[in-house]
């Protein structure tokens, strides 16, 4: 494998099928600053699509850790005037927007759960005005990885340093369908059918409520609204919207995914995987949900964080997403925990804290989808899960057993 080429045509990966980008559309990029090397590669392959503009960013956590230590807190949160317009300039112009993360789980270990509770407010608030840009003006987005030395030490602990970082690398390529001979686009369009067919399937059968229940404590019921749909195919004779451009937001992924009823979640969930926020990591914790808010964070560690993310606003303690995943999909085959939500939710069956997928339903509707400032996905698939689904009229269907999908 020639891996200087393989970047490349991960790239093309990223600017053809996740983002799409359109002749004479500039492209927004938010980059871990870690992963430099890697943004003029991204940049040309945009620029080969016609791209007029590609505008890096980049997320530079270190000073950000430098910075929590010695501002107040008000002042590490606040997004200043600048920072709105550099990016609120471009996404006016019709820029799509690509978040290249990166992990470096070690960076904030040392640092108090209040400065990275800061840090994580801080970034996610930036990150906002482009999450309001893909609802208001329909624009492109896609979250992507970019490999680097230490996040591939972390997670590779079984390989010499000196091959770490090659074979994160050769993981991440395998993952996200990419090799030396296949064409990435037709790929991921089957990929894509299949992914839509399991989700009209599971569609089909109407489900009012889906019970999640595991040999760790889960034991949560999420209620389903008529308008929770896990697939979607639209009618041939169904125009597009004017102006839509269709994309690919998360490249890996292997999610189905839908929005539930705000109201509706009871019981109690426990994480599978860690939870990355402001950088640092949160592991074994749990929720307790009546009346679909979260009314108790289970945690030994990190409970200061989750409290926190819970208080952001009057509605982030709801759901706003339930995904379901094979336990056996290729990346929990993988086994390895990457501490990255984008990878790790599509390990695992997860659900999301915050913001519903898409938009609100209509004022009048009996149904409500969540809203809020944050969005964020936290795993809870495990090897035993089991989960029930209710139909209109009473019928209990299993739609997991023993981690994956049995329908």
């Amino acid at each position: 494998m020639n891996l200087e080429q393989m970047k490349r045509k991960y790239a093309y990966t990223l600017a053809r099928v996740g983002l799409n980008v359109q002749k004479g559309q500039p492209v927004l990029v938010e980059a871990a600053i870690e992963g430099a090397y890697f943004t003029p590669i991204f940049a040309e392959e945009c620029y080969k699509l016609g791209a007029s503009n590609v505008i890096v960013h980049y997320l530079d956590e270190p000073n950000l850790k430098v910075a929590a230590k010695y501002r107040s807190d008000a002042d590490v949160r606040k997004v200043e005037d600048w920072e709105e317009r550099q990016h609120q300039k471009y996404l006016d112009e019709g820029a799509c927007y690509v978040r290249l993360e990166s992990v470096n789980p070690l960076l904030m270990a040392d640092v108090p759960e209040a400065q990275a509770n800061a840090i994580f407010a801080h970034t996610d608030a930036i990150r906002n005005i482009m999450r309001a840009a893909s609802r208001e003006k329909h624009c492109q987005w896609l979250i992507a990885m970019i490999p680097t030395q230490e996040w591939a030490e972390f997670i590779m602990k079984d390989v010499p340093k000196e091959n770490a970082l090659e074979e994160l690398w050769k993981l991440l390529l395998k993952l996200c369908y990419i090799d030396e001979t296949n064409d990435v686009i037709a790929t991921w369009e089957a990929k894509g059918e299949r992914t839509s067919e399991r989700g009209l399937k599971i569609d089909s059968y109407n489900f009012t409520k889906l019970h999640f229940t595991a040999g760790n404590g889960t034991d949560l019921t999420v209620t389903l609204t008529p308008y929770s749909k896990f697939g979607f195919k639209r009618p041939k004779d169904m125009p597009m919207p004017k102006g839509f451009v269709p994309f690919r937001a998360n490249i890996p992924t292997e999610e189905i995914c839908t929005s539930p009823e705000k109201f509706g979640t009871e019981g109690v969930v426990y994480s599978s995987r860690p939870l990355v926020l402001g950088g640092k990591s949160v592991e074994n914790f749990g929720f307790r949900f009546e009346k679909g808010k979260v009314v108790e964070v289970i945690a030994n560690e990190g409970k200061e964080m989750l409290e926190a993310l819970v208080a952001m606003d009057e509605n982030a303690g709801y759901l706003g997403e339930v995904a379901l995943v094979d336990y056996h999909s290729p990346i929990s085959m993988s086994n390895i925990v990457y501490y990255t939500t984008l990878i790790d939710e599509n390990a695992s069956c997860h659900l999301a804290l915050g913001r519903a997928l898409g938009r609100p339903l209509a004022e009048d509707s009996p149904w409500t989808f969540n809203d809020s400032v944050i969005h964020i996905d936290f795993m809870v698939g495990t090897p035993d899960m089991h989960i029930v689904g209710t139909t209109e009229d009473g019928q209990e269907v299993v739609v997991f057993d023993q981690g994956d999908f049995v329908l």
